[in-house]
């Protein structure tokens, strides 16, 4: 009752959503406003957008030009110029083909009818539908006999016919020169648009830039990175349509198709059109076959001609030339064609591609707009483990073990999968095992991955004899996310040869304990993905201790704090080591099951190279310390642009590792031959495995890598982080590395990596006096769309 006399308000948002709702109202009417003035300006618009395309294309050479003296105005009047005379010049070709043609066009008339009559007595004849056809055409031929007699009875209509006033000449001459001056005009506005962003460009750029606020940093990537993708696109295009193009006009030459020169240059241009223009390119020189030809061959050769150029085209020529993805997925360049198409017709086909290029690389660097990077990008949104267990979770682990094999065939080993992905993967599961999770998800998830794992000890066996006794046992220390990490400790130390078992894991009782079976066993390892895990390891190791007091126990802590990893820490707790990674795990367990071995194996071997190598080493005279100051700056360079507190330029000849460059004093054993450089022995270079392998190497905490963990470099600089990569010549001879050492632990993203590269062709340069050598960019990460079109990086 009180419920009716007293009714209650609807529930209102809460606050944080109603400013939710209020932003998405505002960004809608703000993209509708967009879209609205791009539609009514695009009179403006469209010679704009080309008048900048064809200035992006145009640049570099009025920059390659203006390197070479040339003022800047004569510089675009040259490049305009040639411009306007090769496309006069196609304009005359593709003129006087297109007269031929037309002049050839009345002997083909009695081809063409021969043919088409041949057709249509192949198709006459009694079919399925002859009687339907032959009814209706009754019915239609009384209803007309019906009309015709009702007109006859009715009386005759008087007809009026009205007559057009004739028209002024003026009035007929503007009808036909409207029309024909419109696209001059249009052309004419574009090429003045050209001329000035050619000259005003770095005018225009800082007007974008303070267009473009915020972060100067972003704001100048945005710009160089947008330009630099639409100039080799152009650039990618045009050599992938002449490649096209001339075995084409051949072809059709030696096929026998007149006006093959035409269609060539006509096929050149029309593919500058996405999806439609090799269709229409096809259709003129298939037409002609067919209207030449009084049989078929010339229209079977020419059409095979056409589908194997397109096969060829689009499977070698594409991407040997393209190299990378332009960033676009298959389904954001079909549906940004399809909007730019619906806004500016077929220019917008054109300019399609561009355009959306142009939206992607703001998106990529602008926090506000970053969600055009995620509608319209072909990168992964989600990284490699976040998309096994959405696998997982949506039941569904055979897409799971696609990924899993698509990750291990490109980074080649299952320890690299293991240690970079199948951790994070196990993290993920942990952090939402007792919060998001329900049981359905936890349940799917448990049955997925063992899926997973089977597959990959099935596909990946173990190299140890199965008649062996096992050395070591990987024991999860609490929860079934523990003993997913422990089986695949287990199976990364059998792929090493190392025989390894797993045993369940259970509550820790002495009961449990004598069921472990762990008398062969010489290392026991506990894994442990809890955050605080010490009460718990304190618990198992005690018994442990109690029943098997000579084994050695290694904590495997995946997900624990780090000064829980401090030898102090863990000895306290009775462990005799701890890992915190699946390849740190096998180094660590091999080197406790055989030290000797291990250390060996943890040396640099030799490069088949050696001797040609140290010839090329000793002819550059580096040693003797003549480019110390240039390779002192470079490597001060490198650590002031990484931030690093050390940067140093080794080389290394058949005994020992010179110190040729650093960014700062380092202690260390000075050479006496008065060059005043630190040396070290071979064996204790910190740069060797650079040399042995001609890669670079990146330790991000050397406290977790055995190889590094005890260098005596490492310990006398005091750092944790190293990097080095090679410093290759010209032959392909590495005479030492560009290291950083930093004393933090630290991660370096690929794009780092490239610009190490340079510095380090830099300091090759400087050693050798050779000209700089460009390195190649790192393989960027390849796209999730199976479909794209290529670009250049």
């Amino acid at each position: 009752m009180a419920n009716d006399l007293f009714p209650q308000e609807p529930a209102r948002p809460a606050p944080g959503q109603q400013g939710d709702i209020v932003r998405l109202a505002a960004w809608l009417i703000v993209v509708a406003i967009i879209i609205g003035g791009l539609y009514i300006g695009q009179g403006v618009l469209i010679p704009l957008a080309i008048a900048f395309l064809i200035s992006f294309a145009l640049s570099p050479l009025v920059s390659r030009l203006c390197r070479w003296g040339v003022p800047r105005v004569l510089s675009i009047c040259i490049v305009m110029a040639t411009l306007f005379m090769l496309v006069a010049g196609l304009g005359l070709l593709v003129g006087s083909q297109l007269r031929m043609i037309s002049a050839e066009l009345t002997t083909y008339q009695w081809t063409m009818r021969q043919k088409i009559d041949n057709l249509t007595d192949q198709f006459r004849g009694p079919g399925i539908f002859d009687g339907a056809i032959q009814t209706v055409d009754t019915v239609q031929k009384e209803l007309s006999d019906a009309v015709q007699e009702n007109a006859d009875e009715a009386e005759p209509a008087q007809r009026v016919q009205v007559v057009a006033p004739p028209r002024p000449p003026l009035q007929t001459a503007l009808e036909w020169l409207v029309p024909a001056v419109a696209p001059l005009a249009t052309a004419g506005i574009v090429l003045v648009f050209v001329f000035l962003a050619l000259l005003d460009r770095g005018d225009l750029r800082d007007r974008l830039i303070h267009l473009l606020g915020g972060n100067l940093h972003r704001s100048t990537d945005t710009l160089e990175e947008a330009g630099k993708r639409i100039s080799k696109y152009l650039l990618m295009q045009v050599l992938v349509n002449v490649a096209y193009a001339v075995p084409l006009g051949l072809g059709l030459f030696l096929i026998g198709v007149p006006g093959w020169l035409l269609w060539a240059v006509l096929a050149s241009v029309l593919r500058f059109i996405p999806y439609v223009g090799p269709m229409l390119s096809a259709i003129f020189p298939v037409a002609l076959a067919f209207a030449v030809d009084p049989g078929w061959n010339m229209v079977l050769m020419t059409i095979a001609l056409i589908v194997t150029l397109e096969a060829i085209s689009g499977n070698i020529v594409e991407p040997f030339l393209y190299g990378t993805s332009t960033g676009l997925s298959a389904l954001s360049l079909i549906a940004a064609a399809t909007f730019w198409t619906a806004l500016w017709g077929p220019v917008g086909l054109i300019l399609s591609t561009p355009l959306t290029v142009c939206l992607l690389v703001i998106g990529r660097n602008l926090p506000q707009l970053q969600f055009l990077d995620t509608l319209l990008g072909s990168t992964p949104v989600l990284d490699v483990p976040t998309r096994i267990y959405q696998r997982l979770l949506a039941n569904q682990p055979d897409e799971a073990i696609e990924i899993v094999d698509d990750v291990i065939e490109k980074e080649g080993s299952v320890t690299e999968f293991y240690n970079e992905h199948g951790l994070a993967l196990l993290r993920l599961i942990s952090q939402d095992y007792t919060g998001a999770a329900r049981a359905e998800h936890r349940l799917r998830v448990a049955k997925g991955l063992d899926e997973v794992l089977d597959d990959l000890q099935q596909e990946y066996p173990s190299t140890v004899d199965a008649a062996a006794p096992p050395r070591v046992a990987c024991i999860g220390g609490k929860w079934e996310v523990d003993s997913f990490a422990c089986e695949m400790l287990t199976h990364a130390l059998t792929l090493k040869g190392v025989a390894a078992v797993q045993r369940p894991a259970g509550v820790v009782t002495a009961r449990y304990v004598d069921k472990l079976d762990l008398d062969e066993v010489q290392i026991i390892c506990l894994g442990y993905f809890s955050r605080k895990p010490e009460r718990a390891i304190r618990a198992f190791i005690r018994r442990l201790r109690h029943r098997w007091p000579e084994k050695q126990i290694v904590l495997a802590l995946w997900n624990a704090p780090e000064d829980l990893l401090e030898p102090d820490r863990y000895q306290a707790l009775g462990a005799d080591a701890a890992i915190t990674s699946i390849e740190e795990g096998v180094l660590r367990i091999e080197g406790l099951l055989q030290p000797e071995a291990s250390r060996d194996r943890s040396k640099a071997a030799l490069p088949e190279n050696e001797q040609q190598r140290i010839a090329a080493l000793r002819a550059t005279r580096v040693l003797d310390g003549h480019a110390r100051e240039d390779l002192d700056a470079l490597a001060k360079r490198a650590a002031d642009v990484f931030d690093a507190e050390i940067s140093i330029v080794s080389a290394i000849d058949e005994n020992r590792e010179f110190i040729i460059g650093q960014s700062k004093d380092l202690p260390g054993t000075r050479s006496q031959d008065g060059s005043d450089m630190i040396t070290m022995p071979r064996a204790e270079a910190i740069c060797d495995h650079v040399v042995a392998t001609g890669k670079t190497l990146v330790v991000e905490d050397t406290d977790r890598d055995p190889r590094f963990a005890d260098h005596p470099a490492i310990r006398n600089w005091q750092t944790r982080f190293y990097a080095g990569v090679p410093l290759t010549t010209g032959d392909g001879l590495v005479l030492g590395a560009l290291c950083l050492l930093d004393r933090n632990p630290r991660k370096l993203e690929d794009e780092e990596l490239d610009l190490l590269d340079r510095i380090a062709a830099d300091a090759v340069s400087v050693i050798t006096g050779d000209d700089v050598i460009a390195p190649e960019p790192r393989e960027a990460e390849e796209s999730s769309a199976t479909v794209g079109q290529s670009l250049p990086d």
